[in-house]
């Protein structure tokens, strides 16, 4: 859909997305140990799919015509896939904190690796539809295409291969045995529902029992999540809105954000790729990383006023990619340890939330950027 830019979409949109994300989110950590993973992941993906392509057929059915109503439309959508990625974030989160940390490295490895493809996606289309009155509108449908497809391999995958993996197979049995619930129908559909009966009958409801609650995880990981939001908040306070609105007046012109996007997510997937150490892993130098990271925030608004220089911008955008990414990863890697199986899908669970809450004020904070500019 066509979308004036008075309707600042790139800032709308977070703002509708962030509290029915942070919403669902809490509710689903609260719940988090009786509710079933599996089907949990697996329809929210088919959710994602869906609404995904309902965006692409109401473009479709209304020729990629703009305003107002067409707009609420879109927003609606939106909501929807807030409480869909609310669902998938910390069912995914705490099913990977069951396992190994190595799978956390790969989840973020993932997920950096997605915005190099949509940055990747922008740049292509943007060449090819550049001189195209609807090329926006041609590269928006491109990536839902894209994302569409993607949703239904990732459902695919996850209903029918990964649950049968050897490794994921022995970590969900080793967590059914410390008393998680939330495991038993994968590993029915891994075709060990033998073990789990025997495991849940002898050892499940007695650790189950003894597993620290969520206000006793909350208050030993209050640091963490110090972290988290600080991170998130100052890089969605940047990104998108501040690099994709306030820095048009370069040599580059129109491609000059999607160059700085680009940028920023490959720095955020070289910083995921770092090594951890048991330096890094502290918590008290990654709260003061966190902090001294906001130091960031003058440093873009006055080389964006005072033309700094695309080399500058460049610049700063590749250390809050790249600065991000191993923050996030050494929280994450951190995160889990010393806890049982159980414990630690809660624990995923509250990351999402933290991660959620930070994205949400990141959001709020991108506003700020709009003072002065008499809007």
């Amino acid at each position: 859909m066509t979308l004036s830019f008075d309707y600042h979409s790139g800032r709308v949109l977070p703002i509708v997305y962030s509290p029915v994300i942070l919403t669902t989110t809490v509710i689903l950590a609260y719940y988090e140990a009786t509710l079933n993973t599996r089907k949990r992941i697996i329809s929210t993906f088919l959710l994602l799919l869906i609404s995904n392509a309902t965006i692409i057929i109401v473009d479709l059915a209304t020729s990629g015509g703009g305003g107002l109503w067409r707009f609420i439309s879109l927003c609606l959508i939106v909501g929807i896939i807030a409480v869909a990625q609310g669902s998938l974030e910390g069912g995914i989160f705490g099913d990977l904190c069951l396992m190994c940390p190595e799978f956390m490295r790969n989840i973020f490895h993932g997920m950096s690796a997605s915005g190099i493809l949509t940055s990747s996606l922008h740049l292509v289309t943007k060449a090819a539809t550049e001189n195209s009155r609807s090329g926006l509108r041609q590269e928006a449908m491109v990536y839902l295409s894209v994302t569409t497809s993607f949703m239904l391999l990732c459902a695919v995958l996850y209903a029918f291969v990964f649950a049968k993996l050897p490794i994921v197979k022995y970590y969900r049995s080793k967590a059914a045995s410390e008393g998680s619930k939330t495991v038993e129908d994968d590993l029915v559909a891994a075709g060990l529902e033998i073990q789990l009966t025997r495991r849940a009958d002898e050892e499940g409801h007695k650790q189950l029992d003894e597993r620290l609650t969520i206000k006793q995880l909350l208050t030993e990981n209050l640091d963490r999540a110090m972290i988290i939001i600080l991170t998130f908040a100052l890089t969605l306070s940047i990104f998108p809105g501040f690099l994709s609105e306030d820095t048009v007046n370069h040599h580059l012109g129109s491609w000059y954000a999607v160059v700085l996007t680009t940028v920023l997510n490959c720095l955020e997937l070289f910083g995921r790729f770092l090594p951890v150490t048991e330096r890094t892993l502290s918590r008290k130098v990654l709260v003061v990383a966190a902090i001294c990271r906001y130091s960031l925030v003058p440093c873009f608004y006055f080389t964006a006023k005072y033309g700094g220089g695309q080399g500058w911008m460049i610049f700063l955008t590749s250390f809050l990619g790249l600065s991000h990414g191993y923050l996030t990863l050494c929280v994450f890697i951190g995160a889990t340890q010393g806890y049982k199986g159980p414990e630690k899908n809660a624990l995923g669970n509250l990351l999402a939330v933290f991660v959620v809450i930070g994205v949400a004020l990141g959001a709020a904070f991108n506003w700020m950027w709009l003072i002065g500019r008499g809007w």
